[in-house]
């Protein structure tokens, strides 16, 4: 399923225009980028989490040429499975 997918659903289901679902997916959507660009904590009960990881900079190495190359510090969503969800999709 993608976005798309996402907002076809919600309008079927809940009787909305096309335009009213799409402006609430893509308010969840920002809600949940700028709680996480703040360093927040995103858990859906029975869904899962989703946090931001912090990762170092290390020296990289550019396959191509073969050059090492400093990669700086980086943050990368992450997103821990629930164990209701986990059992759903496991049957």
């Amino acid at each position: 399923m993608n976005k798309s997918d996402l907002i076809d659903a919600i309008s079927f289901k809940e009787n909305l225009s096309e335009k009213n679902a799409s402006d609430t997916v893509n308010l969840i959507f920002d809600g949940f980028t700028d709680t996480l660009k703040k360093g927040g904590r995103i858990e859906i009960r029975g869904f899962g989490v989703f946090t931001v990881r912090e990762y170092g900079g290390y020296t990289g190495r550019n396959p191509k040429t073969g050059a090492k190359t400093q990669v700086g510090e980086k943050k990368l969503p992450f997103f821990k499975v629930g164990k209701e969800l986990k059992t759903r999709v496991n049957g």
